[in-house]
């Protein structure tokens, strides 16, 4: 009986190690430690020289880290009396450098006359200080990003978190304007603005992804109600469920590609929640309008609040970056950690932490910063005050 139980015990152990994967090491590297939030952060070339730099979006700063040095160069400070909270950066013309707007006026809590957005123009030398153009905005401008549209050029889109007017504890009111701007030759002349939607309601981030053939990138917006797909052609944009509201909506989203081209989509649920959540699509033949399939990967998470999805460890499938900051509980532990899908259909996760309670994780994105082909990991802290890159490794 015991050799029975001992060998039925060495054989779920061995069909446990069987079922893990090689995953990439991280070395950890301090950018900089007097961040005062690191509200947003990203990357993009800003002075030519095809390296990647980092630019982040401080409580009064807006910054970039000039790569390999990272030496710290101040584009704009002080944009309003209130925080700065977001930044999008892109090379939207083809010259080899980066354009870059920036989101401030930070007050959830006003509705009606918060926010601020800035179109930065850079000067000859870029370490200088950057000029900053006044755009049209709405109230609690929270998030952004350049997005690619059906003509293959990049529009600015800005998500707000609340709608104007609304109540921002409930999210009720008015819906959230999803505002796009169109650059002019001359960006000190006005710019095109457009609503592209104002059916969600408190929503907190969203992803520009490549979701089918023609040239507009569409749009993943997670919020009070879920997640939408957000499709944008010559006419009015197209919004398309692909999640609902079982633990309160979501916060952060970005989707992923698992084996044979299948695609997932990943969340943190609800807004500054503790849930790591997956979505995987319907069946072919299942109703279109059905939502996606619920798979709960973590519960663990405090004030989840940055997410990132790429093949860090070189598998041919992605696997999910998530970070939390435990804002206000000084005694709970902070970090980010690393999913891997098992196997190539998503049914299987296994779990790496890859910071432990050294980053109060704001923001994160992922890029190649040495050049060595794989995928790095760029956090930045509130509460650790810092900026970190986790230098891929490679799998050992």
């Amino acid at each position: 009986m015991q050799t029975r139980i001992l060998l039925s015990l060495l054989a779920a152990q061995c069909a446990t190690l069987a079922a893990e994967v090689p995953v990439a090491t991280f070395k950890a590297v301090d950018v900089d430690t007097k961040v005062q939030i690191g509200y947003g952060v990203t990357v993009a070339d800003v002075n030519g020289d095809k390296k990647p730099d980092i630019l982040l979006a401080d409580k009064n700063l807006i910054v970039w880290y000039e790569n390999p040095s990272w030496a710290k160069h101040v584009m704009a400070e002080n944009l309003t009396p209130q925080d700065h909270v977001c930044i999008a950066a892109q090379d939207i013309d083809g010259d080899g450098k980066c354009e870059v707007a920036v989101g401030a006026g930070w007050n959830p809590g006003d509705t009606l006359n918060s926010g601020a957005v800035f179109y930065l123009v850079p000067p000859a030398d870029r370490t200088q200080k950057w000029e900053p153009v006044p755009l049209p905005h709405e109230p609690t401008v929270h998030r952004m990003r350049w997005v690619q549209n059906d003509k293959g050029a990049y529009n600015l889109v800005m998500v707000p978190l609340h709608g104007r007017g609304n109540k921002p504890a409930t999210g009720e009111g008015a819906g959230v304007k999803v505002i796009r701007y169109q650059k002019p030759a001359n960006v000190r002349e006005p710019w095109k603005v457009e609503t592209l939607d104002e059916s969600m309601h408190k929503t907190h981030n969203f992803d520009p992804i490549q979701w089918d053939a023609d040239a507009a990138q569409e749009m993943l917006v997670g919020g009070k109600e879920g997640v939408f797909l957000m499709e944008v052609g010559p006419g009015a944009a197209s919004m398309t469920q692909i999640s609902g509201t079982e633990s309160g909506g979501a916060g952060e989203v970005r989707a992923g590609q698992l084996g044979a081209g299948k695609r997932f989509v990943a969340t943190v649920e609800p807004m500054h929640g503790n849930n790591l959540v997956l979505y995987t699509p319907p069946s072919s033949g299942a109703d279109a309008k059905k939502l996606w399939n619920r798979t709960l990967l973590d519960e663990s998470l405090i004030d989840g609040h940055a997410l990132a999805c790429g093949d860090l460890s070189g598998l041919g499938r992605d696997q999910i970056v998530v970070g939390w900051r435990a804002m206000n509980r000084p005694t709970a532990k902070v970090g980010i950690k690393l999913f891997t899908p098992v196997d190539a259909e998503g049914t299987k996760w296994q779990q790496t932490l890859i910071d432990d309670n050294t980053m109060a994780c704001e923001d994160l994105c992922l890029a190649d910063l040495d050049g060595n082909g794989k995928l790095d990991i760029v956090a930045a802290g509130r509460a650790t005050k810092n900026l970190k890159i986790y230098l891929n490794q490679g799998v050992k």
